[in-house]
């Protein structure tokens, strides 16, 4: 170990500071290595078991030097490697204690790789664990408060630490519910995908191994070290993962590691690993770890110590990633694995857009009543092309709501579809006027027509509730519907963000932007439509939809309802 020093150290001479005051704001370790031969896989990278080691050893002394006694690794959240390390290049973790709770705390790591000779830095990894404090005897734990006067990054990260937090504790209900609904969508068939050949059995990538915990693999509690059980993990998966592609692939992502129970010197630990899902391009494989003393190793009752899935890539030489062959599932438990592959794709996908999605940027363009012919027709053109995506994938399906979502690169887009009895033309002349939402969109609080342009352009300005404590959010958003051309085609109903120097944004409420939404109607019968919804999510709008895109909330399955009861209510009670 080259370096290891906390917050205030030197880096030229790597000594550490004698004597200085206790700190009050976030501790922060750091470690330097030299990635050797040693360390590296059989391309010359450095082995993902070797980093995830040095990560969880990094951000242990992080939380002990802010806990004072010791601590053991809880969980460790996703982590997306975004650059190969390779022998004789420098990797430097940085480990910071980013808040504590009562027993516990969230440490940030932070790993970078620097080339020595051109002394280019790149970012290897963001990652996310939590430490429970472990007192001797029966000492109560209260963990000190981190008193936070530091950068702006510092507070962010403490900000964004509850939210974190608040997604772990959802996280096995939101898996649960989200299970519930593919199982349900793959009993309609709308779940699995079309098998290209070759196809492959997971049950013929299934691996096991098993390792003697030994003093070296110990941490200084006596427990079995958790960075070594991550990377025995990370070995038994890779050879998993080979058995499904015939070659070397490479470690991109995993999904939260989360350790159920301690292990010690002399247990004997089962690995378990098997290919559970490919996605063309990438590949899970999940990873089970059992514990046995002696006795239990005569009497087969093993301990459940961690439990994760990790996604594998084969790079080409290109630079394009290579496709997997398909897999399939030839067992109850085979199935089990291969929705819950897709289950966990999701939720990842929420975590990333909901803590990691920042400022787009401005998105609302400037109104002009001169310009609103071409205005109007990119408002249409826009949702036009969001709804003529491929790609969707199926959420939640119902008789009368179907969800979808869709991912391309960092943006998300939802879809919501909704069967209705009633005419085409009576459902757009009730959507188009926006001023009717709050009577069935509980996020509403009110909407008011601030200009008509012309009978197919109006302004509106939208008042939305308060969420989470923050202050209200409110938009100005064009509004451009269209009647069909000819038969066949739907009735549009455009929206899209602009501004206005006659509504400035107010001081309670936070001005927020929609870039593209909208409904599309089509006729189905003389009676009956097929209403949808579409929304190219962003920040302003992720806080209304978030519980439904991580699995937690059917807040989208009731509006949708909603609004078919009141679309489907007689003509002659609705007010205009």
């Amino acid at each position: 170990m080259d370096q290891n020093c906390s917050r205030g150290t030197s880096d030229m001479d790597g000594s550490c500071d004698k004597g200085r005051k206790k700190e009050s704001g976030p501790v922060e370790v750091q470690m330097c290595q030299s990635v050797l031969p040693m360390h590296a896989n059989p391309q010359g990278q450095l082995g993902a078991g070797q980093l995830l080691k040095w990560m969880d050893t990094t951000a242990c002394l992080a939380a002990e030097r802010h806990a004072g006694m010791a601590c053991v690794t809880a969980s460790m959240d996703d982590i997306q490697f975004e650059e190969t390390v390779r022998v004789g290049q420098v990797i430097s973790i940085k480990a910071r204690v980013n808040r504590a709770f009562n027993t516990s705390m969230e440490v940030g790591i932070y790993v970078t790789v620097q080339e020595v000779l051109s002394g280019v830095m790149k970012r290897v990894c963001v990652a996310f664990s939590t430490f429970v404090a472990k007192p001797t005897g029966t000492h109560k734990v209260s963990l000190k408060p981190l008193d936070i006067q530091g950068s702006v990054e510092e507070m962010l990260e403490y900000s964004l630490a509850s939210e974190r937090r608040r997604l772990r504790l959802y996280n096995e209900e939101a898996f649960k519910n989200l299970m519930k609904d593919y199982y349900n969508l793959q009993d309609k068939g709308l779940c699995s995908r079309k098998p290209v050949a070759p196809v492959v059995s997971t049950e013929l990538t299934r691996v096991e191994g098993i390792e003697l915990v030994l003093p070296p693999h110990a941490n200084h509690h006596g427990n079995t070290f958790g960075g070594q059980i991550m990377a025995w993990m990370e070995n038994v998966a890779t050879v998993a993962a080979s058995r499904l592609c015939g070659c070397y692939p490479s470690l991109g992502a995993v999904d939260m590691f989360r350790f159920r129970g301690p292990s010690s010197v002399g247990d004997r630990l089962m690995f378990k690993a098997m290919v559970n899902n490919a996605f063309q391009t990438s590949v899970e494989v999940g990873v089970r770890v059992e514990a046995y003393n002696c006795e239990e190793w005569n009497e087969g009752t093993p301990r459940h110590i961690n439990s994760a899935s990790m996604i594998y890539y084969i790079p080409g030489h290109d630079g394009e990633r290579q496709i997997f062959p398909e897999v399939t599932y030839t067992t109850l438990d085979g199935e089990r694995r291969f929705i819950g592959s897709i289950v966990r794709k999701r939720i990842r996908m929420a975590r990333k857009h909901i803590l990691y999605s920042g400022n787009e940027g401005p998105i609302s363009v400037p109104w002009d009543r001169s310009n609103q012919v071409f205005l109007g027709y990119n408002n249409v053109a826009a949702l036009t092309v969001l709804a003529g995506k491929r790609g969707w994938e199926a959420s939640n399906i119902n008789d009368k709501v179907g969800v979808y979502v869709h991912e391309e690169a960092d943006k998300l887009s939802l879809k919501v579809e909704m069967k209705v009895k009633t005419t085409a033309l009576y459902a757009f002349s009730l959507l188009a006027d926006l001023r009717l939402r709050p009577q069935w969109d509980k996020n509403y609080l009110s909407c008011e027509e601030v200009e008509k342009a012309n009978e197919e352009e109006t302004i509106y300005h939208i008042k939305c509730t308060t969420l989470n404590g923050s202050k209200s959010r409110d938009f100005v958003v064009l509004l451009s519907k269209r009647q069909p051309c000819k038969d066949g085609d739907p009735y549009i109903i455009a929206l899209r963000s602009v501004t206005m120097a006659t509504v400035p944004p107010e001081e309670n409420s936070i001005r927020s932007e929609v870039k593209c939404a909208g409904f599309l109607v089509h006729e189905i019968g003389y009676s009956t439509c097929k209403v949808s919804y579409f929304n190219q999510v962003t920040s302003g709008v992720l806080p209304y939809v978030e519980g439904n895109i991580a699995g937690w909330s059917k807040s989208m399955e009731e509006t949708a309802m909603s609004c078919i009861s009141f679309l489907e209510q007689d003509l002659l009670t609705t007010q205009f």
